[in-house]
């Protein structure tokens, strides 16, 4: 491989003297020589890689070449359906026998243990699996053996999942899926696509015969469109072995049909169509422009080419389009002009803004000049060069870390490679091609690229939004806007070059006055002269990544209701103004080629920055730091142009059943406290710029109420130069701050409430907060944590496989210290509106079985199990090791501590689950709350 990237390199240099590059470009692209792959005698594919990222760790996936697409009509949702049966009853594993077994060897079902259908393809995988456990590669092997050929399809558990599958048919149907399910039909028009959503037809997932699901799955579940793809810690000999005898067994279907490919028809004429909702909350104009892409025998190099050119493309457009929504009253809300993949066998150019309430045609006609301005005047060299430096740069960060490509990213490209014939390429070929490549990418490639894809031919428009009170483009209107605008002057973009530093002459600087070791984390402390705290600690899990972060006590609490508008949408605003002496503009440019941010954050009782570089551009970041603290930029023009698009956004979020839901819960769940402020159009009613500005150097003036974090590829030297220099040449005020309790609480004991929303599907949703004023301790938050993995398995059991009343409970729990030491679980799903009452019940019934008579035994250890898992794979990161510093510091001691961690687990009994329920759940504060839908007057 590494003799052909040289010749490849040695190519391009010397093509232009001898022959043309197109014989190079036809050549085929390398596979990744460390992916062992073959096909069986059977016809099916597999593909098996040693990766180590996690350590023994393994991902099994068996990739199907089958979908929505090959439904016959008396089958709309079956594709779906047997994906979800593929976890109901196997010949190996009967019931869910293999589900069961997997979760006691640490695999959880939904984060591990998962599948999707789409269109074109169903996909299943079985991830993180302990590689080191006596027999589970091989259980894991015989789990995809099973999915291949072996489901057994009884008819008690198809019933049983009807009841699923309806519920998940129910939470899907949003505005935006009833929207689709109108223009599909349109874009797709005389193709399969027009008539299938996956999901499928209710009527059909009720009452179909199971036999005709037993027929889809003998048609198209066969060896000759399957791939099995294993990445891990393994012996890849050892595995393939495996493979070979075990998945040889399975016959190859006699006389199968053949695997059609789902044509779309052209079109020269552009077509329109409207879609609305009641519940859609902005207007959107989409231009699809359909291209068929690239045939699989055709993907070779030069195939990568254009696809560096494309993004290329997008990069500079979305430049562009940040550019114009920075300045003045913008036109629409967001927007992009793009070119990308759109479904098999085509690709798309993208035309695309969320528009302004009642100003479609303003959004079009403005998204359209834009589009028309690259067709008719390309971009300009300087364009082109930033966007070959940041992705070039990008790139070499890539190939930095290549040791942390997960076992699924490394599936993900295995899945395209089969399903697709997309390039199946590894770290080293792409660094050195694509740094060959770029050299030989010119304008002129690029804005033929544009010209190709933008054009009038297969083209189509679609306007979605609200159903009532709105203006809508119709088509004779949107029709005259682009011939309006093809046939305008547009001026070529001018480009602005920015080459200037970001802190001018020296600082002054500061003095470490005292050192600390922190043995427990291997990190060091500095007191800096000016009372800042600096920590830092070095860890290369990545390799070409360096964090920081920092906190002050205070925040929103030290804040007056008045402010906490203000305060809220800060962080949002602050980072769209640039910094120091350039504005937002400017200062992507000036940063071209580098990777260095820093955003600030400002919660209910601290006030503080996240950032992030590469180690080469740490000075960057910190300089970032210090000019954010030092130095803010305040744009009041930049602050008009994101205060339109907010406005505008938030203008029809009335109409959102989720928002008023969630809206609803925050008031609920605050006893109605004033300081609890809700996004609104009318918000920005309460908010100057003035004051946003006099919030900021409030909240962000004392830099020695800071504690600063450093994690990362760093010397620790480089770390101390940067922070003395930059951190120590803040400045320091007198006094301490410390955040106020302002008592905003849940209401005292049981809150009931059932809350009518205007929703187009008939749907209950369910949220129970429970919430105890406990203390705040390393051996509580772990008790928390397993309570809420338990109830997770039990609400699995009892709500979704049982009662097929859901299709899934959501449970979230957190311990919180400051202002109050205090315990939650959020608890939610939706479900049949008549079913409600009696699925809450088993919410509440689960919880009281617990503290009755505690966990079993067996969902301890699984809990158990999958925590420890996790636990070993978080390590292997560096922000695992800055989420353990921050935690020292703000909460008092060290996650990472065996008695904080492991030891609470290896010491939990099903009796102390019990207890901690039984203290965390008895007069607890409950708020529940049923949203159900609006009855017709």
């Amino acid at each position: 491989m590494k003799k052909f990237v040289l010749s490849m390199l040695a190519f391009l240099v010397i093509a232009p003297f001898f022959v043309s590059a197109q014989d190079m470009l036809k050549q085929a692209v390398p596979v990744d020589p460390a992916i062992r792959t073959g096909k069986l005698d059977n016809g099916m594919t597999y593909f098996i890689r040693h990766n180590e990222e996690p350590k023994e760790r393994v991902s099994f996936y068996m990739i199907q070449n089958v979908g929505a697409l090959l439904e016959n009509d008396n089958q709309n949702g079956l594709a779906h359906f047997l994906e979800h049966m593929a976890f109901n009853g196997t010949e190996h594993y009967p019931g869910k026998g293999f589900l069961d077994y997997l979760e006691k060897n640490g695999v959880a079902f939904g984060r591990n243990i998962n599948a999707y259908t789409a269109f074109n393809e169903t996909v299943y995988n079985l991830s993180d699996v302990p590689a080191t456990r006596e027999g589970l590669i091989d259980s894991c092997l015989l789990v995809l053996n099973d999915w291949s050929n072996y489901l057994l399809l009884t008819e008690e558990e198809i019933d049983l999942e009807r009841g699923v599958i309806s519920e998940e048919w129910r939470t899907r149907r949003n505005a935006s899926f009833r929207m689709r399910s109108q223009w599909f039909p349109v874009v797709f028009e005389g193709s399969k696509w027009a008539e299938r959503d996956i999901i499928g037809d209710l009527d059909i997932i009720k009452n179909f015969e199971p036999e005709t699901l037993r027929s889809f799955y003998h048609d198209w579940y066969r060896t000759d469109l399957q791939a099995i793809a294993i990445v891990g810690d393994i012996d890849v000999d050892q595995v393939e072995a495996k493979v070979k005898e075990l998945f040889s067994k399975i016959p190859a279907v006699e006389n199968p049909q053949p695997r059609p490919q789902f044509e779309i028809p052209e079109h020269d004429e552009t077509k329109f169509v409207l879609a609305t909702d009641e519940e859609a909350t902005n207007s959107s104009i989409s231009i699809y422009i359909k291209h068929k892409a690239t045939p699989r025998e055709d993907k070779n190099i030069g195939y990568l080419r254009e696809d560096y050119i494309v993004t290329l493309l997008n990069q500079m457009s979305g430049e562009r389009i940040s550019e114009l929504l920075q300045k003045g009253n913008p036109p629409f809300i967001s927007g992009g002009v793009q070119v990308g993949g759109f479904v098999r066998g085509y690709d798309a150019a993208f035309i695309s803004a969320t528009a302004n309430p009642n100003k479609e045609d303003e959004g079009l006609k403005a998204i359209y000049t834009e589009a028309q301005r690259i067709v008719r005047h390309g971009f300009t060299e300087g364009e082109l060069n930033r966007a070959k430096v940041n992705l070039l740069t990008s790139m070499e960060s890539a190939y930095k870390q290549r040791d942390k490509i997960s076992n699924d990213q490394y599936v993900s490209g295995i899945q395209n490679y089969f399903l697709e014939g997309e390039p199946l390429t590894d770290a080293e070929f792409d660094w050195q091609f694509g740094q060959a490549i770029l050299e030989t990418i010119t304008l002129a490639d690029v804005n033929k690229m544009a010209t190709d894809m933008f054009v009038d031919k297969n083209r189509v428009i679609v306007i979605t939004g609200p159903n009532s009170d709105v203006k809508h483009l119709t088509q004779d209107e949107a029709f005259a806007i682009l011939a309006e605008v093809e046939n305008s002057t547009i001026d070529p973009y001018e480009d602005t070059a920015e080459a200037a530093s970001l802190v001018e002459g020296e600082l002054r600087g500061a003095e470490v006055v005292s050192t600390k070791k922190l043995e427990d984390l291997d990190a060091v402390e500095w007191k800096l002269s000016n009372n800042a705290t600096v920590v830092f600690k070095h860890a290369d899990y990545e390799k070409d990544e360096v964090s920081l972060r920092a906190y002050s006590p205070g925040g929103n609490s030290l804040l007056g209701t008045d402010d906490l508008q203000a305060a809220t949408m800060l962080p949002q605003f602050i980072g769209s103004f640039g910094v120091g002496d350039f504005d937002a503009i400017a200062l992507r440019k000036v940063l071209t080629g580098k990777t260095a941010s820093v955003a600030t954050s400002l919660g209910d009782v601290t006030e503080g920055f996240n950032g992030g570089s590469t180690p080469k551009d740490f000075e960057t970041m910190m300089q970032l730091l210090y000019l954010q603290f030092n130095n803010p930029r305040f744009d009041e023009e930049a602050y008009e142009a994101l205060k339109s698009r907010y406005v505008a956004y938030l203008q029809n979020m009335a109409n959102n059943p989720q928002k008023i839901m969630s809206d609803s819960m925050s008031l609920i769940a605050t006893g109605y406290n004033e300081r609890t402020k809700l996004m609104s159009a009318t918000m920005f009613d309460e908010i100057t710029f003035a004051q946003m500005e006099e919030l900021y150097q409030d909240r962000f003036k004392d830099v020695g109420d800071f504690t600063f974090f450093i994690v990362g590829n760093i010397d620790e030297e480089v770390a101390k130069e940067m922070a003395v220099k930059y951190i120590g040449s803040l400045k320091d005020l007198p006094g301490e701050e410390k955040w106020v309790d302002h008592k905003v609480r849940m209401p005292d004991g049981i809150t009931e409430k059932k809350i009518e929303v205007p929703l187009q599907t008939e749907k209950g949703t369910v949220y129970i907060l429970i919430r105890k004023e406990l203390g705040y301790s390393p051996v509580s938050n772990v008790e928390l944590n397993v309570l809420k993995a338990i109830l997770q398995l039990r609400y699995t059991e009892e709500v979704r496989e049982k009662e097929g009343g859901t299709y899934g409970v959501g449970v979230g729990s957190s311990s919180n210290q400051y202002p109050y030491e205090r315990k939650t679980l959020q608890i939610n799903f939706d479900t049949d509106p008549e079913k409600a009452d009696h699925l809450k019940s088993i919410i509440f019934r689960e919880i009281e079985k617990i503290v009755a008579d505690g966990p079993t035994q067996e969902d301890l250890d699984k809990v158990i199990l999958n925590l420890k898992k996790e636990r070993a794979q978080a390590k292997e990161h560096n922000n695992y090791w800055m989420n353990a510093l921050y935690n020292k510091y703000y909460h008092g001691f060290n996650p990472d501590a065996e008695e904080n961690f492991d030891e609470i687990l290896d010491g939990l009994t099903t009796e102390q689950i019990q207890k901690f329920t039984k203290e965390f759940y008895t007069d607890a504060d409950v708020v529940d709350v049923v949203f159900l839908p609006k009855k017709a007057e």
